[in-house]
Protein backbone atom coordinates (compact mmCIF):
# COMPACT_ATOMS: atom_id res chain seq x y z
CA UNK A 1 0.00 0.00 0.00
CA UNK A 2 1.66 3.47 -0.90
CA UNK A 3 2.21 6.01 1.05
CA UNK A 4 -0.52 8.34 -0.03
CA UNK A 5 -3.70 5.52 0.68
CA UNK A 6 -2.29 5.06 4.63
CA UNK A 7 -3.13 8.44 5.79
CA UNK A 8 -6.73 8.15 4.02
CA UNK A 9 -7.72 4.56 6.37
CA UNK A 10 -6.88 6.70 9.30
CA UNK A 11 -8.94 8.84 8.06
CA UNK A 12 -11.70 6.79 7.24
CA UNK A 13 -11.91 5.12 10.72
CA UNK A 14 -12.35 8.33 12.60
CA UNK A 15 -14.92 9.49 10.39
CA UNK A 16 -16.96 5.97 10.62
CA UNK A 17 -16.10 5.79 14.61
CA UNK A 18 -17.92 9.92 14.48
CA UNK A 19 -21.04 8.92 12.22
CA UNK A 20 -21.59 5.92 14.34
CA UNK A 21 -20.85 7.92 18.25
CA UNK A 22 -22.82 10.68 16.68
CA UNK A 23 -25.75 8.64 16.12
CA UNK A 24 -25.38 7.22 19.75
CA UNK A 25 -25.10 3.56 18.29
CA UNK A 26 -23.21 0.70 19.67
CA UNK A 27 -21.02 -1.54 17.28
CA UNK A 28 -23.82 -3.89 17.61
CA UNK A 29 -26.55 -1.34 16.26
CA UNK A 30 -24.62 -1.00 13.59
CA UNK A 31 -23.84 -3.95 12.29
CA UNK A 32 -27.36 -4.70 12.16
CA UNK A 33 -28.15 -1.69 10.38
CA UNK A 34 -25.43 -2.30 7.94
CA UNK A 35 -25.11 -5.96 7.73
CA UNK A 36 -21.30 -5.75 8.16
CA UNK A 37 -20.27 -7.54 11.35
CA UNK A 38 -18.99 -5.60 14.35
CA UNK A 39 -15.66 -7.53 14.51
CA UNK A 40 -15.03 -5.61 11.09
CA UNK A 41 -16.52 -2.34 12.05
CA UNK A 42 -14.28 -2.30 15.08
CA UNK A 43 -11.06 -3.07 13.43
CA UNK A 44 -12.21 -0.30 10.52
CA UNK A 45 -12.49 2.03 13.31
CA UNK A 46 -9.57 1.36 14.89
CA UNK A 47 -7.70 2.01 11.10
CA UNK A 48 -6.44 -1.97 11.75
CA UNK A 49 -8.39 -2.60 8.26
CA UNK A 50 -9.21 -0.45 5.32
CA UNK A 51 -12.82 -1.15 4.20
CA UNK A 52 -13.47 -2.75 0.71
CA UNK A 53 -15.71 -0.49 -1.73
CA UNK A 54 -18.69 -3.06 -0.73
CA UNK A 55 -18.35 -2.84 3.15
CA UNK A 56 -17.99 1.28 2.68
CA UNK A 57 -21.11 0.73 0.35
CA UNK A 58 -23.30 -0.79 3.08
CA UNK A 59 -21.59 1.59 6.15
CA UNK A 60 -22.42 4.41 4.00
CA UNK A 61 -26.14 3.32 3.69
CA UNK A 62 -26.28 2.72 7.14
CA UNK A 63 -25.64 6.40 8.09
CA UNK A 64 -27.75 7.34 5.08
CA UNK A 65 -25.08 9.14 2.98
CA UNK A 66 -22.96 8.10 -0.35
CA UNK A 67 -19.62 6.94 -0.36
CA UNK A 68 -18.72 9.89 -1.78
CA UNK A 69 -19.90 11.95 1.36
CA UNK A 70 -18.75 9.82 3.48
CA UNK A 71 -14.86 9.87 2.01
CA UNK A 72 -14.97 13.18 1.71
CA UNK A 73 -16.13 13.96 5.34
CA UNK A 74 -12.88 11.72 6.08
CA UNK A 75 -10.78 13.52 3.84
CA UNK A 76 -12.29 16.68 5.02
CA UNK A 77 -11.40 16.26 8.83
CA UNK A 78 -7.87 17.06 8.29
CA UNK A 79 -9.15 20.31 6.48
CA UNK A 80 -11.86 21.70 8.20
CA UNK A 81 -10.22 24.85 8.98
CA UNK A 82 -8.43 25.69 6.23
CA UNK A 83 -9.98 27.63 3.06
CA UNK A 84 -12.94 26.46 1.61
CA UNK A 85 -11.65 27.76 -2.02
CA UNK A 86 -8.70 27.36 -3.85
CA UNK A 87 -6.21 25.37 -6.10
CA UNK A 88 -5.85 21.46 -4.62
CA UNK A 89 -2.83 19.60 -6.72
CA UNK A 90 -3.10 15.98 -7.45
CA UNK A 91 -0.10 15.34 -5.16
CA UNK A 92 -1.94 16.81 -2.30
CA UNK A 93 -5.15 14.62 -2.85
CA UNK A 94 -5.52 11.24 -0.78
CA UNK A 95 -6.41 8.62 -3.08
CA UNK A 96 -8.38 5.49 -1.55
CA UNK A 97 -7.89 2.08 -2.96
CA UNK A 98 -10.40 -0.75 -2.31
CA UNK A 99 -7.93 -3.78 -1.13
CA UNK A 100 -10.27 -6.23 -2.64
CA UNK A 101 -10.97 -5.12 -6.12
CA UNK A 102 -7.80 -2.71 -6.86
CA UNK A 103 -10.27 0.37 -7.16
CA UNK A 104 -8.99 3.69 -6.65
CA UNK A 105 -11.31 6.71 -6.05
CA UNK A 106 -10.00 10.52 -5.61
CA UNK A 107 -12.09 13.13 -4.23
CA UNK A 108 -11.73 16.03 -6.94
CA UNK A 109 -13.93 18.58 -4.49
CA UNK A 110 -13.40 19.50 -0.65
CA UNK A 111 -15.57 19.01 1.74
CA UNK A 112 -17.17 22.47 2.14
CA UNK A 113 -17.60 22.35 -1.99
CA UNK A 114 -21.80 22.06 -2.73
CA UNK A 115 -21.35 19.30 -4.88
CA UNK A 116 -19.50 16.12 -4.84
CA UNK A 117 -16.81 14.97 -7.70
CA UNK A 118 -14.82 12.19 -7.52
CA UNK A 119 -12.68 10.38 -9.93
CA UNK A 120 -12.96 6.87 -10.42
CA UNK A 121 -10.49 4.32 -11.70
CA UNK A 122 -11.26 1.02 -12.04
CA UNK A 123 -9.08 -2.09 -12.74
CA UNK A 124 -9.94 -4.60 -15.75
CA UNK A 125 -12.24 -7.54 -14.98
CA UNK A 126 -13.28 -5.91 -11.23
CA UNK A 127 -16.82 -4.99 -10.20
CA UNK A 128 -18.11 -2.85 -7.30
CA UNK A 129 -22.00 -3.82 -6.03
CA UNK A 130 -23.62 -1.24 -3.81
CA UNK A 131 -26.90 -1.46 -2.16
CA UNK A 132 -29.51 0.23 -2.79
CA UNK A 133 -29.71 2.64 0.39
CA UNK A 134 -26.46 3.55 -0.80
CA UNK A 135 -27.63 6.30 -3.40
CA UNK A 136 -30.99 7.34 -1.01
CA UNK A 137 -31.09 11.54 -0.39
CA UNK A 138 -28.70 12.38 -3.28
CA UNK A 139 -29.18 13.06 -6.96
CA UNK A 140 -25.91 11.55 -9.15
CA UNK A 141 -24.33 11.41 -12.53
CA UNK A 142 -21.73 8.80 -13.73
CA UNK A 143 -19.55 10.06 -16.78
CA UNK A 144 -17.24 7.51 -18.55
CA UNK A 145 -14.17 9.32 -19.20
CA UNK A 146 -11.95 7.03 -20.19
CA UNK A 147 -12.55 3.00 -21.05
CA UNK A 148 -16.09 1.41 -21.17
CA UNK A 149 -18.08 0.77 -18.18
CA UNK A 150 -20.67 -1.87 -17.51
CA UNK A 151 -22.93 -0.06 -15.46
CA UNK A 152 -26.25 -2.04 -13.72
CA UNK A 153 -29.08 0.02 -12.56
CA UNK A 154 -31.40 -2.90 -10.79
CA UNK A 155 -32.33 -4.87 -13.49
CA UNK A 156 -31.01 -3.03 -16.34
CA UNK A 157 -27.24 -3.18 -17.84
CA UNK A 158 -25.76 -0.09 -19.59
CA UNK A 159 -22.82 -0.20 -21.81
CA UNK A 160 -21.45 3.29 -21.04
CA UNK A 161 -18.11 4.24 -23.24
CA UNK A 162 -16.58 7.38 -23.09
CA UNK A 163 -18.19 10.32 -22.85
CA UNK A 164 -20.87 8.53 -21.84
CA UNK A 165 -22.77 9.58 -18.77
CA UNK A 166 -26.00 8.09 -16.93
CA UNK A 167 -28.32 10.17 -14.35
CA UNK A 168 -29.12 8.26 -11.69
CA UNK A 169 -33.46 8.29 -10.46
CA UNK A 170 -34.56 6.24 -7.83
CA UNK A 171 -32.27 4.19 -5.62
CA UNK A 172 -31.67 0.78 -7.08
CA UNK A 173 -29.07 -2.11 -6.12
CA UNK A 174 -26.11 -0.90 -8.80
CA UNK A 175 -23.20 -2.59 -9.59
CA UNK A 176 -20.03 -1.10 -11.62
CA UNK A 177 -18.65 -3.68 -13.63
CA UNK A 178 -15.43 -3.21 -16.07
CA UNK A 179 -15.32 -6.68 -18.23
CA UNK A 180 -12.69 -5.31 -20.65
CA UNK A 181 -9.20 -5.48 -20.22
CA UNK A 182 -8.23 -2.40 -19.69
CA UNK A 183 -8.68 -0.13 -16.85
CA UNK A 184 -12.12 2.04 -16.68
CA UNK A 185 -12.28 5.80 -15.36
CA UNK A 186 -15.08 7.95 -14.50
CA UNK A 187 -16.48 10.55 -12.60
CA UNK A 188 -19.12 10.40 -10.29
CA UNK A 189 -20.63 14.02 -9.51
CA UNK A 190 -23.72 14.29 -6.62
CA UNK A 191 -25.34 17.00 -5.11
CA UNK A 192 -25.38 17.04 -1.13
CA UNK A 193 -28.52 16.27 0.59
CA UNK A 194 -29.32 17.97 3.99
CA UNK A 195 -27.33 15.48 6.60
CA UNK A 196 -29.25 13.22 8.36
Amino acid sequence: MSNIVDPLVGQIAARVRTERERRRWTLAQLAEASGVSQAMISRIERGESSPTAVVLGKLSAAFQLSVASLLALAEGTRHDTEAAAGVRRRTDTAEWRDPGTGYRRRQITGPHFPAEVAEIRLPAGAQVPYPAAAFAFVRQIVWVLDGRLSFHDGDTVHELDAGDTIELGEPAERVFVNTTDAECRYAVILTRGAQP
